[in-house]
Order: C-alpha cells, then structure tokens, then sequence
C-alpha cells in the first residue's frame, strides 16, 4: 500500500508492507517496483499510512524530532548497520562518513562504503541519511539532491533555536 504527502521538499510517496514502511520515494516517482516488490495500491486511509503522514506533517511543522513508525528497510546487514547508526544521529545534529564508520566498529577506510549504504536509504528522512555530512562540514550527495539535503538540515536547524 501506498499514499502520496505533500512537503516543503516536493511530493513524498509512503511505501507501506506487512504492517512496517518500506520506502519514502522523492518526486519525480517512478513506476518500478520498490526492492524488487510491488507497492500495491494506493491506500490513503491505511492506518499505518495516516500514523506516517501525521508525523512527518507534525515534523515538518517543527513540532516532532523523533519519529516511531515501524520500519522494514530492505538491505544487507552492513547496510542494516549504517541505517540503524544514522537513527542514532539526533534531531539538529550531524555526523560525518568517517564518525558513522567508527560506530559500527570500522576504520576510516570504509567511509565510501557508508556513503554508498547512505545513499542506499530507501527511508530517508525518517532514517536521517539527511544527517551526514563530509568530513570537513560540507554537504556531500544526497539521493533527493543536495538541495532537499540544505533543507531539511536547515528546517532542524530553524527549529533548535
């Protein structure tokens, strides 16, 4: 099952299966199966789905900086790792590749390979892949565009002072 919300960021689709969220695709939307698994249909009233859209509305507002939706990203274990480390970055706080590397017991040198499980995200926002930065501050890739990326960090910011 599946809805459409709109935010600040452009029209966001809620991929929802087997009682946990899946995805959260960036517009334009495409038609592909996500995973490899069909979304279904869309489903607006799925209580899932209306829990999803009511925190990211109430997030987007400002008013909530921690979500609790079930969540069932598909991934490898190294991936599962590096997502389950981004939830641990808190609301209006950053981390870089390197630092994400040294919490799941590794060295520097896989940096490229957390950037790579970064970007894999396919919950993003929620799993704040949005949170991590380069090493020396700046922005890096962003699978919804660097511009999505200064957004959301900007929106967090906003919202702390």
């Amino acid at each position: 099952m599946w809805t459409v919300i709109e935010s600040p960021i452009g029209d966001l689709r809620l991929v929802e299966r087997d009682g946990a969220i899946t995805a959260i695709e960036f517009s334009p939307f495409h038609d592909d199966a996500v995973g490899g698994r069909p979304r279904g249909a869309r489903q607006d009233d799925h209580p899932l789905l209306v829990e999803a859209v009511r925190q990211l509305t109430a997030y987007f507002a400002r008013d909530l900086k921690e979500f609790d939706l079930p969540l069932a990203p598909g991934g490898s274990t190294f991936q599962q790792q590096v997502w389950g480390r981004l939830r641990e970055i808190g609301y209006g706080e950053t981390a870089s590749y390197g630092e994400i590397a040294h919490r799941i017991g590794r060295t520097n040198a896989a940096s490229r390979a957390v950037g790579l499980a970064n970007g894999s995200n396919p919950i993003p926002i929620v799993i704040p892949c949005h949170r991590v930065i380069g090493a020396n501050g700046t922005l890096t890739g962003y699978a919804g565009g660097i511009e999505r990326k200064q957004t959301l960090l900007s929106l967090e910011q906003d919202a702390l002072f």
